[in-house]
């Protein structure tokens, strides 16, 4: 094991309670020591959850090593079941306690309670939060449905619409909630109703009836991939596993829907035709084209990310990775059609030294990468958990389908443009009209009240180098410079133009080249 100040994931045991939190009528019971129990601040304080989550612990210290610590498991079960009379118990153990090699979820089988019992056996040497969560929801699935009649979902019937379970979703989840909602109102739109979510919201109830579905939608696949593949083998119900995160994304979703349901969806594939043709006409497509983005996350949001930042935007992927190994395969496979170096790693030091090398102008990454952004002076936008309070908005706020592709945009959007606006400031503070003494509604040769002295100065010096580019230095711009300055809003392009021409007439340059423009933004906003 690696000790370090930050984590992208907690231990498997985290993930189990993730998963239990998510649910009604679960509860966890988890043989731990003291001092595991401070997940219980992961809910209340960052998903601000009006309670603790539904976790049960055993709290052995010191003095219970001496004795029978699986009597410990017993008691702790019968109270919880007594307290709380939950519809199912998960029980498994924290990675200190499997250690001691208890085995309490057998020890809690053994006991006929009136529910059933999901032992879980997590690895928690070898594994992590995505794949306790991952495990923790199959062997609850699975323990539910496994001893049901029958061995294919329920027949399709025409004279219903068809119905689809959306698995994956839980509690400390990147904006689950609201990416629920988006998706049920896209089925909706071509005529499919939302069966079950599960885990999250869903009761043990709601999970007996996912056979009842034409197909599963697994749209988080780090938690449902694993439970999606035995329902496809155990009741014959076939998954969509597009995860609709931008528009490309969404587009190929509903193909992927039509075609398991036979379902016409071409009317709503025509609405997504015409979400971006504004942006290909607009000012910010010319200044945001081939910016440099670099990408971290979880599996699914990070390759998700790295299409619509190169398909949809015109930015430039410079780096590429995740902490999930799990997911690894896929974002390499990801990494290679944008031809990067993948990063799979969960040291956020590493992370920190491949991001600075990469030179991006925007970072897409987690709480971690923001940090990291903030140190290298970078804007960045925050796309994966693990996230802080700040990333679990009180407002509607999706990722996922066509008002999640807007989200994206704005998301990524604004930091770009409010760093457009630090250069513009720093470029032109030397101008007459932002200094502190000039109001910046000035009319044709009005001087200020005050300070009308130095704005004359400033007026006659910055006249006077542009009169000399003009008239005397024969000053030109190469057909690169000429594009570069193209990428600089229409509104301040006049004195970006007047500003280089300036810093050329200064120091003699008589041909102004990109680099030109590039030591004069440097130079005007030291």
């Amino acid at each position: 094991m690696q000790l370090t100040l930050w984590s992208y994931e907690g231990p498997p045991h985290v993930g189990a309670m993730r998963i239990a939190a998510s649910m009604k009528g679960v509860h966890c019971v988890l043989h731990a020591p003291q001092g595991d129990t401070y997940a219980d601040l992961l809910f209340t304080m960052i998903e601000r959850r009006p309670g603790r989550p539904p976790v049960s612990y055993t709290t052995f210290n010191a003095r219970h090593l001496g004795r029978d610590t699986a009597e410990l498991v017993r008691e702790t079960v019968t109270a919880a079941y007594r307290r709380y009379r939950p519809e199912a118990l998960l029980v498994g153990d924290s990675c200190t306690a499997e250690l001691l090699q208890d085995q309490p979820g057998d020890l809690a089988r053994g006991m006929d309670l009136p529910v059933p019992v999901i032992g879980l056996e997590l690895s928690a040497y070898s594994r992590k939060e995505g794949y306790g969560a991952s495990e923790a929801f199959y062997q609850l699935v699975r323990g539910l449905l496994e001893g049901d009649s029958g061995g294919a979902a329920a027949q399709p019937d025409t004279a219903r619409a068809p119905r689809a379970n959306l698995l994956g979703p839980t509690s400390l989840g990147f904006r689950c909630r609201d990416d629920v909602q988006e998706v049920a109102r896209l089925l909706e739109s071509v005529g499919v109703e939302v069966n079950v979510v599960a885990p999250l919201g869903a009761s043990p109830d709601d999970l007996r009836r996912i056979p009842e579905a034409d197909f599963n939608v697994c749209l988080y696949p780090e938690v449902a991939r694993t439970t999606c593949d035995w329902l496809q083998r155990r009741f014959g119900q076939p998954t969509v596993t597009t995860v609709p995160l931008g528009l490309g994304a969404t587009r190929d979703f509903l193909a992927e829907v039509g075609r398991v349901t036979g379902l016409d969806v071409s009317e709503v594939l025509a609405e997504t035709d015409a979400r971006m043709a504004w942006y290909s006409r607009s000012v910010d497509s010319n200044y945001l084209t081939g910016k440099r983005v670099f990408i971290f996350g979880d599996g699914t949001h990070a390759v998700a990310a790295a299409r619509i930042a190169s398909e949809e935007l015109g930015f430039q992927v410079v780096g590429l990775g995740t902490y999930a190994r799990e997911e690894a395969r896929e974002v390499r496979r990801a990494a290679k059609a944008y031809g990067v170096e993948p990063l799979i790693t969960d040291d956020y030091l590493e992370v920190e030294r491949a991001a600075a090398e990469a030179s991006p102008e925007l970072v897409l990454g987690t709480q971690m990468e923001r940090h990291i952004a903030k140190r290298l002076g970078l804007p960045c936008a925050v796309i994966s958990a693990p996230v802080h309070v700040q990333d679990f908005p009180a407002r509607y706020a999706p990722n996922m389908g066509l008002e999640g592709a807007n989200v994206i945009f704005d998301t990524w959007v604004h930091p770009l443009m409010m760093g457009l606006e630090e250069h513009l400031l720093g470029m032109f503070k030397e101008d007459f009209e932002f200094t502190a003494d000039a109001p910046s509604h000035l009319e044709a040769g009005a001087a200020p009240a005050s300070g009308g002295a130095a704005w004359e100065e400033g007026q006659t010096e910055t006249t006077a180098a542009v009169a000399e580019s003009e008239q005397g230095a024969e000053i030109r711009w190469t057909p690169e410079a000429e594009a570069e300055l193209k990428k600089i809003p229409f509104f301040v392009r006049g004195k970006a133009r007047r500003n280089t021409e300036r810093f050329a007439a200064d120091r003699g340059i008589a041909t102004i080249t990109v680099e030109t423009i590039y030591d004069a933004k440097a130079h005007f906003s030291r």
